[in-house]
């Protein structure tokens, strides 16, 4: 089965991941999600982090605002896939926390989705596992379908609407 941690840096962040955790389960992921902060237990990210690998996580996904720091810290204790997401923070409305997580040195990759973008950081991790696991593979593109479909759905109705005007 694959297997993706998705890591917060405070509680508050997890009412802005729901939806993260949501599409990864919707894609048969199972997901660990852990509260854990670079800077107060980065013992604790960075054991997780070093022996991911070795306790079957495949991908792991890292949300922090502010100083945002969190997934590049996970980014430096491992060789798996890091997506990093910047939370929106109160200071400057989520571009510091944009900047701290993008602005990686060479050689310590975080793929970075935008503020406030857990939904798309899971379906990046889908995407990422789906290269090893064929029902990701369908699962994902009976998504991009479903999405053409609802499109397809609301241009008739527009059309419509604009007709009777």
């Amino acid at each position: 089965m694959p297997k993706a941690a998705l890591f917060m840096g405070s509680k508050s962040d997890f009412a802005s991941l729901e939806g993260c955790v949501r599409v990864l389960k919707s894609f048969g992921i199972d997901t660990t999600v852990r509260v854990a902060s670079a800077h107060r237990t980065p013992q604790v990210v960075a054991e997780f982090a070093a022996g991911a690998r070795a306790n079957g996580y495949e991908v792991i996904l890292a949300a922090a605002g502010k100083a945002a720091h969190l997934a590049g810290v996970i980014a430096g204790h491992t060789t798996l896939p890091v997506i990093g997401i910047p939370v929106k923070s109160s200071f400057m409305d989520g571009l510091d926390s944009l900047l701290s997580t993008v602005q990686m040195p060479t050689g310590i990759p975080v793929a970075t989705v935008a503020v406030g973008g857990g939904d798309n950081a899971a379906y990046l991790c889908a995407q990422i596992l789906s290269i090893k696991y064929p029902e990701i593979a369908r699962k994902l593109a009976e998504h991009r379908e479903q999405m053409a479909a609802g499109i397809a759905r609301d241009d008739a109705a527009v059309a419509e609407q604009a007709r009777t005007l």
